[in-house]
């Protein structure tokens, strides 16, 4: 007699299979189940001896597939995430429209909040709830998508392109009067607010100063790992921010922060709309994006 109805092996070494199989790495698998290294290995070592088959080629840096491997992997993948596409309908129906999205609190606080707000004036029957991390968004089943600078490293993931900004220093009313016309040298003798983020993708001081051929050694005197806190140490005077112009265009209209010329820098990257393919997401978070992408259409910097 079979031991289950359809003779599986237990969800929890699949499980473990398809994210080591997805990642080519046991402990970025590890990180995203929340478990050791070692209990993703366990969890492989035991399927493999269900079903007599060796499916990772164990290298001296990271792993890959193998025949038998590539297999599993491929009906794994196009399984859950038809299992996933029906999860988000049920969940959709179930939670009157619910639509989850990610940013970091810069974004959300500069950025996402307003479009939503106007979002609902539009659609006040979604229930939008924003997370807001300035870390990487690991794999999170429970964000229909996120803001992301730059791609992420999951393949599997939607990227969308929202626009690229421009980066140009920004300072308080008073400084940027006494900066106006500042080298590139004058403004790197300035106190600089630097931003330590453990998402590494965003744009430094020092690659800033490089990309505009400064290769004057970039002091860092002032280190917050919040932009929000960057941008208000700016306004008060205490420095100098490296300011992403489309995010904090209210604040620079409003005159709050004023832009330092006349060096800026076209951003590396662009900025991503990232998460499940559209076909997976439910009706309310395919609208939400919709408006988010119409949103970025609508306004020129």
């Amino acid at each position: 007699m079979s031991r289950r109805h359809y003779n599986l092996p237990p969800l929890t070494t699949l499980s473990a299979f398809e994210a080591a199989a997805r990642h080519l790495s046991f402990k970025n698998a590890a990180e995203e189940l929340s478990v050791t290294p070692g209990a993703v290995s366990h969890q492989i070592k035991a399927l493999e001896g269900d079903l007599d088959t060796v499916l990772f080629q164990r290298k001296h840096r990271g792993v890959d597939l193998t025949e038998d491997g590539k297999a599993l992997y491929e009906a794994l993948s196009s399984s859950f995430g038809r299992i996933s596409k029906v999860l988000a309908t049920i969940r959709d129906r179930t939670s009157g429209g619910k639509v989850t999205v990610g940013s970091t609190t810069a974004v959300a606080a500069l950025w996402l909040s307003p479009a939503v707000i106007r979002f609902w004036r539009d659609r006040p029957e979604v229930n939008v709830d924003q997370l807001s991390q300035d870390r990487p968004f690991r794999d999170r089943p429970d964000v229909d998508f996120f803001i992301r600078y730059g791609q992420d490293s999951d393949p599997n993931l939607s990227h969308t392109p929202l626009f690229r900004d421009h980066l140009v220093p920004v300072a308080s009313p008073e400084l940027a009067e006494r900066l106006i016309g500042a080298s590139l040298e004058t403004l790197a003798a300035e106190r600089l607010i630097h931003l330590d983020s453990e998402d590494r993708s965003w744009t430094t001081w020092p690659e800033w100063f490089r990309q505009l051929g400064c290769n004057d050694t970039i002091p860092i005197e002032s280190r917050v790992n919040s932009y929000s806190v960057a941008l208000q140490l700016a306004r008060k005077g205490a420095g100098l921010a490296l300011g992403w112009q489309r995010l904090i265009q209210p604040m620079l209209q409003s005159g709050k922060l004023v832009a330092v010329g006349p060096h800026h820098l076209t951003a590396p990257k662009q900025f991503y709309l990232v998460g499940r393919p559209d076909e997976e997401l439910s009706d309310s978070a395919r609208a939400l994006k919709t408006w988010i992408l119409q949103e970025v259409e609508n306004v020129s910097v």
